[in-house]
């Protein structure tokens, strides 16, 4: 590589370092640019959803410009509007905008009556979440009193998703004692309200006041937190910003740093305000001295698909069979991967470009056909990737605008005036999805499609890890509804000796099952093939290409609900087995698996993390088996199990997301990534949603000095499962990232243990205190950690901001076990002050054997309460009456307010006993 190459190599990995998010979401003067708000295609049509997603907009603006110290406001959002949808003059077609890298989607709930606005959050503490999900009846005002004005929870939904902080409040744990008293989860701790319980007999209800369990000290289950109506505190949004007065994040000044909620957990006992100064937006911005303009809406409506595949045929591509292997992808993507009714063209370049197909729409398998004989089959000349580009906008042009369009650009040669055409690919408002072929291919690739939302990949040289086909299957649509995407069930390959047999299974399941096609592949002579459904009747009529080496079969009909089961047999070949299919029907959701890596370019000595996201609908599968396939540019693939515990990768337990750290780097370069997803007999699909990073549902609220409750929402039970099994097998492409500095082998031992996340501690009889977690490795989650330090102290800062001078537990006997084990230790608390209402907080740091030491787990705490020794009473009649309604006062309320109160609810009380 000369000077130039490599300098440029360098500067397009500082352009593309960074995390791996396809948003179109800038930040130019303070004002958010770029934001889109999806309605989804299975909403009905109703205009105007339109008005009101512009008037919570609208009104979020300025909410947020208040919060943020005037520092942010949004400036310009675009929907999009469902294809499906009437035409209206306003309506235009959309450039880089699409329902896959859409910020915020409107969609239906799942299941219904869940119209809580949430947000995805994959990664860490500080770092950007995926998306809002919004309802038509949250976005229409229709559920204010369960969420608040819209507007307000908008903002709360995008501090997840901007700047990664989390709820302040905590559904599962309500309640915690500090020093000895019982507090209610919140921040600021000065927000006042009335604790209260709702109890319901023989058809009527009251209210009573909470009362406490004498073993552990905290109030009783369906105890509620009630804020009161008029409040001083201004903090926080992302407690409970429904509140009037509520119109800033907590700061560190009047932070809430004991309660236990996912704040804390997540960011080490930071405030939100915290966690967004120290965020990039927060350092490119000063406070505007005047008020902010408006947002403006662009009201955007998808359209028919628009596809050119641009293909390279110089001379490198007689290299390891990849003109062959190009032709094998290229008649996947046209003959199952594209949908119908989308305009597809191809154009083929060298050193020039050739026009193989104008545009044509594709409405029959003859249109499919007669787009996989324009392929190229001969190789020659040098490599002119912008030359390629501009003859497939001419091509697109002919019949569209570019705008919105698709380019598919595959290549495997280097050149060095890609960057070129870059000012041309940006005003193109076309999408470009790039394919890097073998181990010279162009390095300013990414670029382009990083630079208009595409998706990257790459193929290694080595068929039996079936890249170049796995590429090409992932490029279906990111518009449209799911029900019409292609969905890959299997991708294997395997090199065959001595008459060897290839034998396997596919799980056909009941979401999928339409336009299901077999395809395999062969690299010498066509193999043995035999295939049998769940029932045991043997396929017949594949279609073999011999010159493509290559043949398939498509299931009529919807395929049987099953194990398939296929033998293919050959000798000193390489062969491959993929199998698609379709959403069985348009009103089932299918599962799916989509994949990424949380960047797209890896820095040595820092790691990487891979994600499967795996739902049907919007429930989480769980308890799947999941194995992620990572192939360097030197051929070595690395396989690591993907797990959804909540520990080390894992952000959140049971929520569909599987992950896991990646460490194992060989050289700089490319990495391909694919993921293998199987659900048996332990899988299940979750009913209920789990618990999401999202505004708060409002039990109740009080109302002319009377409590006002919500209907309760349904308990989110993870054992309460629709289907107690889920079969099924997928496969996904997770895309391909870029890593640099890794050092020649031996490659040090720079990673350290991962942080230890799920730390919880328990009193157990004699003042004992259990802890359990999650085991993590010696490299992060990998292999197995030295050992461990625990420390406590009765401070919760001084833990956690001098932990090295806090007080050691013995952990002699304490050895480790291999990563992503339970671990249990139990002890004593000694040398330091433990008795009654004493509060206690401990944390650990892991090291490996090379002395590297884990962040700082989260603090767990425990709370000492010993119950007072009273004799037992005989209850008198009146106090085997109904209770008498009772409050019990959290913070300081005005005298007025309760006597207020208790003079109603007294008057109540006489009127019942009249």
């Amino acid at each position: 590589m000369g000077p130039f190459k490599s300098s440029v190599f360098i500067l397009i990995l500082h352009l593309l370092e960074g995390v791996l998010s396809n948003s179109l979401i800038q930040l130019n003067n303070n004002g958010y640019e770029g934001i889109v708000i999806a309605i989804d295609p299975n909403v009905p049509e109703d205009e105007t959803l339109i008005q009101q997603i512009k008037d919570m907009v609208t009104q979020a603006s300025l909410y947020l410009f208040e919060a943020t110290g005037k520092r942010f406001y949004f400036k310009n959002v675009a929907i999009l509007i469902p294809e499906t949808w009437k035409t209206k003059p306003d309506y235009v077609r959309p450039k880089l905008e699409t329902y896959k890298n859409a910020d915020v989607l409107v969609a239906e709930s799942t299941p219904p009556q869940n119209d809580k606005p949430y947000t995805e959050q994959m990664g860490k503490c500080g770092e950007k979440g995926e998306r809002i999900h919004l309802t038509p009846n949250f976005v229409s005002g229709k559920k204010l009193r369960e969420h608040g004005p819209q507007g307000r929870a908008f903002v709360h939904e995008w501090a997840h998703l901007r700047w990664g902080v989390f709820d302040e409040y905590n559904n599962d744990e309500k309640f915690y004692l500090s020093n000895g008293k019982i507090q209610a989860v919140r921040c600021s701790a000065g927000i006042a309200g009335i604790n209260v319980v709702k109890k319901c007999q023989g058809g009527s209800c009251y209210n009573k006041k909470c009362t406490f369990n004498k073993v552990t000290g905290l109030y009783e289950k369906g105890c509620e937190f009630i804020p009161q109506t008029h409040q001083t505190e201004k903090a926080s949004i992302m407690f409970a910003q429904y509140i009037d007065s509520i119109v800033e994040f907590c700061t560190e000044q009047n932070h809430n740093k004991e309660a236990p909620n996912m704040q804390n957990q997540k960011c080490n006992l930071q405030s939100t305000w915290e966690v967004i100064r120290d965020s990039e937006d927060f350092k490119k911005t000063t406070p505007m001295t005047t008020q902010p303009p408006k947002p403006t809406f662009s009201l955007l409506q998808i359209g028919q698909r628009i596809v050119c595949l641009v293909l390279d045929k110089s001379g490198s591509m007689v290299t390891g069979d990849r003109l062959n292997r190009l032709n094998q992808a290229g008649q996947l993507f046209l003959l199952q991967t594209v949908e119908l009714g989308s305009w597809v063209g191809m154009v083929t370049f060298d050193s020039a470009a050739y026009v193989q197909s104008e545009l044509v729409q594709i409405n029959s398998g003859s249109d499919r056909d007669t787009l996989t004989k324009r392929l190229p089959t001969a190789a020659a000349g040098g490599t002119s990737i912008c030359t390629g580009l501009r003859s497939a906008f001419t091509v697109i042009q002919k019949k569209y605008p570019t705008d919105g369009s698709e380019i598919v650009l595959l290549t495997d040669g280097e050149d060095n005036t890609i960057s070129r055409c870059f000012n041309e690919v940006k005003q193109s408002g076309a999408v470009i999805h790039t394919v890097a072929l073998g181990p010279s291919a162009a390095q300013e690739l990414e670029q382009l499609s990083k630079m208009t939302g595409g998706f990257q990949t790459y193929a290694s040289d080595q068929a039996q890890n079936n890249g170049l086909i796995d590429a090409f299957g992932a490029l279906s649509s990111g518009n449209g509804a799911v029900s019409q995407r292609s969905i890959q069930l299997e991708s294997k390959g395997l090199t065959l000796q001595n008459s060897q047999w290839m034998n396997g299974t596919v799980i056909m399941d009941s979401t999928v099952g339409k336009e299901t096609l077999f395809l395999i592949t062969w690299t010498t002579q066509p193999p043995q093939i035999l295939l049998w459904d769940p029932s045991g009747k043997k396929q017949d009529g594949f279609v073999v290409d011999k010159n493509t080496k290559m043949a398939y079969v498509q299931i009529p009909g919807i395929a049987k609900v099953g194990t398939w089961k296929y033998s293919l047999q050959a000798s000193s070949q390489t062969l491959t087995l993929t199998v698609t299919s379709r959403a069985s029907s348009a009103t089932l959701p299918p599962i799916t698996v989509t994949s990424k890596m949380n960047k797209d370019t890896g820095k040595f000595p820092s790691p990487m993390i891979v994600y499967a996201n795996i739902r049907q609908g919007a429930s989480p599968i769980l308890r799947a088996r999941v194995t992620a396939l990572i192939e360097s540019v030197n051929g070595k693939t690395i396989t690591l199990e993907l797990l959804d515990n909540g520990a080390g990768a894992d952000a959140t337990k049971d929520d569909g997301v599987y992950s896991r750290y990646f460490t194992t780097y060989d050289t700089n370069g490319r990495y391909s990534v694919k993921v293998w997803a199987l659900g048996g007999v332990n899988t299940a699909r979750q009913r209920t949603i789990p618990q999401q990073n999202g505004a708060m549902f409002i039990p109740g609220w009080i109302e002319n000095d009377e409590i006002k409750w919500n209907p309760s929402r349904p308990e989110i039970n993870k054992d309460d499962l629709q289907d107690k099994q889920v079969c099924f097998s997928r496969t996904s492409s997770g895309g391909s990232f870029v890593a640099s500095d890794v050092p020649k082998a031996p490659i040090p031992d720079l990673f350290p243990p991962c942080q230890i996340t799920d730390l919880k501690a328990e009193i157990h009889e004699g003042r004992l205190i259990n802890l359990t977690w999650t085991a993590p490795g010696d490299d992060y989650d990998q292999g197995t950690a030295y050992k461990y330090i625990i420390r406590i102290s009765t401070s919760i800062l001084d833990l956690r901001d001098k932990f090295n001078e806090s007080l050691q537990v013995n952990t002699t006997a304490l050895i480790p076990k291999e990563a992503n084990s339970e671990e249990v230790f139990l002890f004593k608390p000694e040398n330091i002050t433990f008795e009654n209402g004493t509060d206690l907080f401990i944390a650990i740091q892991a090291v490996d054997k090379v002395d590297l030491k884990s962040e700082l787990s989260n603090i767990a705490r425990v709370s000492l309460f010993i119950p007072a020794q009273t004799p037992p009473e005989t209850p008198s009649p009146d106090e085997m009456s109904p209770p008498c309604p009772d409050i019990h006062i959290n913070s300081t309320i005005p005298g007025i307010h309760i006597l207020k109160i208790m003079w109603k609810w007294l008057g109540e009380l006489q009127l019942t006993i009249a």
